[in-house]
Parts: C-alpha cells; sequence; structure tokens
C-alpha cells in the first residue's frame, strides 16, 4: 500500500479490526521509510449498476453521492453519521445484490427516501422536496398531509 505521506510502496500492517457490521476491514499500517501512520479501509466491491439519469445520461453508481445528498438532508438534525454511513452501505449493497445491468436515478431516490422516511421526517421532507421537484405548494402540502396522516397511526 503506498504511503500518503511519502509516496513510498512499503507499508506494513499494524493493526485490523472489522467495522461497520463486518462489511469493512478497518486497517492501521505504517510506512516502512517515514515510519507515520495511516488508516485504510477494505470492502467487498459489489458490481454494481450502472446509474441511468433523468436525461438518458449513464454513470457508474457512486456511494459517495447518496451519502453526500443524505448528509445534505440531515444537515442540522439529530442523525448520526454512522446511521448514514450504514444507510448508504445497506443501498450499495442491495444495487449490488440485485443482479441489474442498469438502475435508474430515480429508482435509487425511491431507495434513500424510503430510508430517510425512517430515520428523520423533516430529513425526509427536505430530500423529496428537491428529489420529487414539486411543481406548486399543493403537492407539498399533500406530501405532508400523508406524513401527518402517517404519524397518527
Amino acid at each position: 500500500m503506498q504511503c500518503p505521506y511519502c509516496r513510498e510502496m512499503d507499508s506494513r500492517v499494524v493493526d485490523s479490526r472489522l467495522g461497520a457490521g463486518g462489511t469493512v476491514t478497518w486497517r492501521r499500517r505504517e510506512c516502512d521509510a517515514c515510519k507515520r501512520r495511516f488508516t485504510t479501509y477494505e470492502r467487498v466491491e459489489h458490481q454494481l449498476p450502472v446509474v441511468v439519469k433523468k436525461d438518458g445520461q449513464r454513470e457508474p453508481f457512486d456511494r459517495d453521492k447518496v451519502l453526500r445528498s443524505m448528509r445534505v438532508a440531515c444537515s442540522k438534525r439529530p442523525v448520526s453519521a454512522d446511521a448514514l454511513e450504514e444507510q448508504a452501505t445497506e443501498v450499495e449493497r442491495e444495487l449490488g445484490e440485485s443482479g441489474e445491468k442498469e438502475i435508474s436515478s430515480q429508482a435509487i431516490g425511491e431507495r434513500v427516501m424510503e430510508r430517510l422516511k425512517r430515520l428523520d421526517d423533516v430529513a425526509y421532507v427536505r430530500f423529496a422536496s428537491v428529489y420529487r421537484s414539486f411543481r406548486d405548494i399543493d403537492e407539498f402540502m399533500n406530501e405532508m398531509g400523508k406524513l401527518v396522516r402517517r404519524g397518527d397511526e
């Protein structure tokens, strides 16, 4: 593994641990040349489908993009970073296990909204308002009404 400080290729593993429920291996390494320590993360790479955007453009699935959008929606909300990481990992795992070659960005957005709805209603509404591009206040209020009715049950 290349040292991020001196770019030397030789390093040794000092400590290894499982993280994220056993889906990630955390490794603490020490560079043989400069003796500085750094951390690496190892996870199974699933064969992920290509994302088909609304305009027909295709791009590789980007877990970080999903995580970033969830972080924005949960900004200043009582949702832990670990919970968001877990949900992004779950979306990625689901897509990898689906076996599909292509998936629409709308289908990914729906999966993210599902998870945000379980985590935090305000984050869900924030994400939905951008994702669904409500045309007017009536559509927005209709969605809010569904949330309120769900909360009453």
